[in-house]
């Protein structure tokens, strides 16, 4: 199935969900994202506000605050994937997400089973 709406509209629709995942899970939205459509994939950039707690022992413990990181962005990754997929009509092949602790910058790419269309 295609999507059947217009790109800004998908856009504004995938801003929408990737911020409330993050409210849902962090408890605090994203501070900036731009999303861009290329195919049969979406970049999302975003700027994140890092959890005080895990700030706090990135010094002391970072290879704890590494565990916590990789275990939060595998939840994210899953009600990303099946939310984008819910919106589209179309299956997603893989979500790939990267997120550093020190810029709190992170990219998010996903890449569908066929070519987005509006």
């Amino acid at each position: 199935m295609k999507v059947r709406q217009p790109f800004n509209v998908l856009k504004q629709e995938i801003i929408k969900v990737y911020n409330s995942i993050n409210q849902e899970i962090f408890g605090i939205g994203v501070r900036s994202q731009k999303l861009e459509i290329h195919g049969d994939k979406i970049l999302i950039y975003a700027l994140h506000k890092r959890i005080p707690a895990l700030k706090i022992l990135d010094d002391s413990n970072r290879m704890l605050t590494l565990q916590v990181d990789r275990a939060v962005i595998e939840a994210n990754k899953k009600v990303l994937k099946k939310q984008v997929e819910e919106l589209t009509g179309v299956p997603v092949k893989v979500l790939l997400k990267d997120y550093d602790p020190v810029t709190e910058y992170s990219a998010t790419v996903i890449i569908f089973e066929d070519v987005l269309e509006e």
